[in-house]
C-alpha cells in the first residue's frame, strides 16, 4: 500500500497542484489542498484502488477540499516561522499578462463551470470521468462545459489575447 501510494503522489503531485491553482488557490494554498486531499486518500487508500478510477475518485475529493476550504469563515494570515526569499528574476511580463487574462477569465466562471473546464482540459478526464468525479451525470458536465467555453469564447481579455478585436453594443 505504502509503495502504490508514494508512486501515485510522485506521478500526480504537479498536476493536482496546478489543478487546485486552477480552481482558484494561490500556489501555496493549492499545496494545502493536495496535501489534505491526498492525507484523505491516503486513510481511505483501499477505496481509492477499488474505485474504478482512481484519478476521478481522487480529482472529487480535490474539488470536494477546494470547495470546502472556500467554506472556512476566517481567511486571514497565517504566520510563518520564516519568510521565503526573494530572487531576481528576469521580468516575463507577456507571460503574466496572458496568465492574468486566463486567470481572470476563469474566475468569471461558476465554481461549477471553472471545474469542468479544469477537469476536462487540464486533467483530461473524459465526460464519463468528470461526472464521476463532480458526483452529476454526464449531461450536466456536458451542458456545464458548453455554458463555460461559451462564456470564455465571448471573454473580452481573451479576445484580446487571441488577437481579435472587442465589439461592444449600447
Amino acid at each position: 500500500m505504502d509503495d502504490a501510494f508514494n508512486d501515485f503522489v510522485v506521478a500526480r503531485w504537479p498536476r493536482l497542484v496546478r489543478s487546485a491553482v486552477l480552481l482558484g488557490c494561490s500556489t501555496a494554498e493549492a499545496e494545502d489542498v493536495v496535501q489534505t486531499t491526498l492525507e484523505k486518500c491516503l486513510t481511505s487508500w483501499g477505496r481509492v484502488e477499488r474505485a474504478g478510477n482512481r484519478d476521478a475518485y481522487v480529482y472529487r475529493v480535490l474539488v470536494n477540499t477546494f470547495r470546502g476550504s472556500r467554506r472556512r469563515r476566517w481567511t486571514g494570515e497565517r504566520p510563518t516561522g520564516t519568510l521565503p526569499d526573494h530572487e531576481v528574476v528576469p521580468d516575463p511580463t507577456t507571460g503574466v499578462d496572458d496568465a492574468d487574462a486566463i486567470t481572470r477569465a476563469l474566475a468569471r466562471l461558476t465554481d461549477d463551470q471553472r471545474a469542468a473546464v479544469i477537469l476536462r482540459f487540464y486533467a483530461g478526464l473524459d465526460e464519463r470521468q468528470m461526472a464521476e468525479a463532480l458526483g452529476v451525470a454526464p449531461g450536466t458536465v456536458k451542458s456545464r462545459l458548453s455554458r463555460a467555453l461559451g462564456a470564455l469564447t465571448h471573454d473580452p481579455n481573451l479576445q484580446e489575447l487571441r488577437g481579435l478585436t472587442c465589439t461592444t453594443t449600447d
